[in-house]
């Protein structure tokens, strides 16, 4: 299945339906009187999160999504049909923008969260609705009220505890793999990972989410290569892994390299926790990587772990450091969501 985060859709809502001018006919009944019926109200526009999508890739073949109108009032005080409600499934993480592409309109990150974006139009009014004492014969009555039509923009976010970030063939992927049962393409050319890819890693009783995503090169904020437009992926993520090819020509630069794009990305990426990890250390001996961390722990004020992501060396006690900052993260959200949804009785 092709990878899709971003996709550009026309959503209506249903039209009301108008009102009827009717006159109650039958036999033996003088004057029956108004008996026109209310239109149907327009079926509503929702949006939905479920869990066994990943992929905006079904709104990529339709863009046109309309919920039904309500049916026209009908006589005997008949009320039309209601339109069916039009509801948009997208995976978890999708954040819908209206059509300025700037202001978020919902952000689906619980599965099973359903919003309700357009209501259906109000039915009209029959001629029912105008009879009184001075006004038994009415005439009148009213169209439905329109929906809504508009443009939206569904952006897909994954869902990660931390991301993994760095330069092409820094060995994201094959760390991925290493810690996780994730499958990602792995190649010994740059740009083996094309998309990104998500992997559960396990220490002891505990679990977190990893996000891979293709890797950056110099310029990507500009359009370099594959840009910067999967740095969207890392965004709610509590810390970063930055990988660093430790058998390169100049480390230190490379490193300089991403945090720079990082920067220029902006979204409060380049603020978020960040663990250096200079990966390929099996190709390296004892002295070059005692220089390798002395160096980065002068450059950096991050915690650096020298590991291979081959044998497996380092690794461990590295996860352990990124479990400890997703569950101070974790904990931080839980209380923030106490306090909002506390109590205050001196509060009115």
């Amino acid at each position: 299945m092709k990878f899709l985060d971003w996709a550009k859709i026309y959503v209506k809502s249903g039209h009301g339906g108008p009102g009827c001018v009717s006159f109650h006919r039958e036999k033996f009944v003088e004057r029956g009187g108004p008996d026109g019926g209310n239109g149907g109200r327009g079926g509503d526009v929702y949006i939905e999160a479920v869990n066994n999508l990943n992929t905006l890739i079904d709104y990529r073949f339709q863009q046109h999504y309309k919920a039904p109108s309500g049916q026209h009032g009908m006589g005997r005080q008949r009320t039309g049909k209601s339109g069916e409600h039009c509801i948009l499934r997208v995976p978890v993480g999708t954040q819908v923008l209206a059509e300025d592409q700037e202001t978020i309109l919902a952000d689906m990150t619980v599965e099973g969260e359903k919003i309700l974006l357009f209501k259906g139009g109000d039915g009209g009014v029959g001629n029912a609705h105008y009879k009184s004492s001075t006004n038994q014969a009415p005439r009148k009555s009213t169209p439905g009220f329109p929906g809504v039509e508009t443009t939206l923009f569904l952006k897909l976010k994954l869902i990660a505890d931390a991301g993994i970030v760095g330069l092409p063939n820094a060995g994201k992927s094959t760390f991925l793999s290493a810690v996780s049962g994730a499958k990602p393409k792995i190649a010994d050319y740059p740009f083996t990972t094309l998309n990104p890819g998500l992997g559960v890693a396990r220490l002891g009783d505990h679990e977190m989410v990893f996000a891979d995503i293709p890797g950056l090169i110099e310029g990507a904020s500009e359009g370099q290569g594959l840009g910067d437009r999967f740095l969207g992926h890392v965004e709610r993520t509590a810390a970063l892994v930055h990988m660093i090819d430790g058998t390169a020509t100049d480390p230190i630069k490379d490193y300089d390299t991403i945090r720079h794009e990082l920067e220029e990305y902006g979204h409060g990426i380049a603020r978020k926790q960040e663990i250096i990890a200079i990966n390929k250390c099996d190709a390296l001996d004892d002295k070059v990587k005692a220089k390798l961390e002395k160096a980065f722990t002068k450059h950096s004020k991050s915690k650096i772990f020298m590991i291979s992501a081959v044998s497996g060396d380092g690794v461990e006690p590295m996860l352990a450091s990124v479990f400890e900052m997703v569950e101070a993260h974790r904990a931080k959200k839980d209380d923030q969501i106490e306090q909002s949804d506390g109590f205050d009785p001196m509060k009115k």
